[in-house]
């Protein structure tokens, strides 16, 4: 197997952080590769916070669901859906631009996630572990103050980064889901219950079908943190 494909394989959320810090030289290695990703039009419709200030970190670890290694992480990087840049450019030039609308928000997320992404696997091949914060997305109002956004920039996903104490390095993967309930050859169609749960398959390890699911529809799904997700991002696309 190739080393990108045993990266890929192998890469697991890390959330648990040596006290060494992330040389300069690799964090550039890591930004760089975050903005040599695939982009719609070449347009790069993203821009990146790269959060340094402690005081800040430490305010997003509490906003972001109250996790502390937030806060402890040696690089924190939020990726921002940037439909605001490429508005003022076409202003700049004289046209006359119509307002962002929802499909112009959903590419630029997109382009976000691309760029998260690669700035994940590039940390990974350097042997820094990385975790996606979700969280970000919750308390819109508050972070898009927190961040200083303007209207047409949305905080689409944090990344936070640091070397892995040797407990994450041995921790166990969780496993995914069986290729062929998740791969659909020539358009989607619906699981039926024997598929569903062999869907489910990898995450039950033997556990009783019924009770696993009702148990995580309450911690994530139906969970607080959830519904407050919901409700920022609502009254955020009405701006669209």
């Amino acid at each position: 197997m190739n080393e990108i494909l045993q990266s890929l394989y192998e890469r697991k959320s890390v959330r648990v952080f040596e006290e060494r810090e992330i040389p300069r030289e690799e964090k550039d290695m890591i930004l760089k590769a975050a903005v040599m990703a695939p982009t719609a039009g070449n347009q790069q419709l993203y821009t990146i916070l790269d959060i340094t200030d402690p005081a800040l970190k430490e305010k997003l670890s509490e906003t972001c669901d109250h996790q502390p290694f937030i806060a402890r992480a040696k690089m924190v990087l939020v990726f921002c859906a940037d439909c605001q840049r490429w508005l003022d450019i076409y202003r700049l030039a004289g046209c006359s631009p119509r307002k962002p609308g929802p499909g112009d928000l959903m590419l630029a997320v997109s382009d976000a996630l691309i760029a998260a992404q690669n700035a994940v696997c590039a940390a990974q091949s350097l042997g820094i572990g990385s975790c996606y914060i979700g969280d970000i997305m919750e308390n819109c109002e508050t972070h898009r103050e927190l961040l200083h956004l303007p209207e047409l920039v949305f905080p689409a996903a944090m990344v936070v980064f640091g070397y892995p104490t040797r407990q994450q390095q041995e921790r166990t993967k969780p496993e995914r889901a069986f290729m062929d309930t998740v791969v659909h050859s020539d358009g989607y169609r619906k699981l039926n219950e024997r598929e569903l749960k062999r869907f489910m398959e990898q995450n039950l390890a033997g556990k009783d079908f019924a009770s696993w699911v009702q148990a995580f529809h309450k911690r994530k799904y139906d969970s607080d943190f959830a519904r407050e997700m919901n409700r920022s991002v609502k009254e955020y696309l009405k701006s669209f």
